[in-house]
């Protein structure tokens, strides 16, 4: 496995990756959930001052992406990660996250954050009311499926906050961040 930037000119990167994305949400979320709307996110992610990089597979194709977006001037956000679903486990995810830190990193950052949306009842954030004290749920959070918040806290990110009802009533967002300096 490779780590590069993904170009816009590389039309069939672009569109693997579109798919990736869609293939790796599918059903997780509300978003990315047809092709136009994922070729729009990856399309994004190439704009000016935006990182946007894939791991490619042994063959060449796509096996995940990994994007970021400059949010203050120290910190930057990870948005979005997506790996094919075949090949989740295997240290892709990892990989790629420590790619981008060391970009952001290179770049001035001293902080990566993300939000990790809970709209399928994965975790125990989801489907309660968090207000008007969020802190205890969170101090209590477990994972009921695979939510990926599990996956951030290996990578050394911290539970930073969440923003309720963020996707609808009992729907979070559940916001993290990591020291990259």
């Amino acid at each position: 496995m490779r780590i590069v930037d993904l170009r816009a000119e590389d039309e069939e990167r672009v569109h693997q990756t579109a798919d990736v994305l869609r293939a790796a949400f599918r059903g997780r979320t509300s978003a990315w959930q047809d092709a136009e709307s994922t070729l729009a996110e990856v399309r994004e992610s190439l704009e000016p001052g935006r990182i946007s990089r894939v791991a490619l597979a042994g063959d060449g194709s796509v096996a995940g992406w990994i994007g970021g977006i400059e949010g203050y001037s120290h910190a930057w956000e990870l948005h979005p990660l997506a790996v094919r679903p075949d090949l989740q486990g295997h240290g892709i995810g990892a990989a790629l996250v420590a790619d981008l830190e060391a970009l952001v990193r290179a770049r001035g950052a001293l902080t990566l954050y993300l939000g990790a949306d809970d709209e399928i009842g994965e975790t125990t954030l989801s489907g309660v009311d968090l207000y008007p004290n969020p802190w205890p749920h969170i101090a209590a959070i477990e994972n009921h499926g695979r939510h990926p918040y599990t996956f951030y806290l290996k990578q050394g990110f911290t539970i930073t906050g969440v923003i309720p009802d963020a996707n609808g009533p009992g729907k979070p967002d559940i916001l993290m961040a990591k020291r990259v300096s």
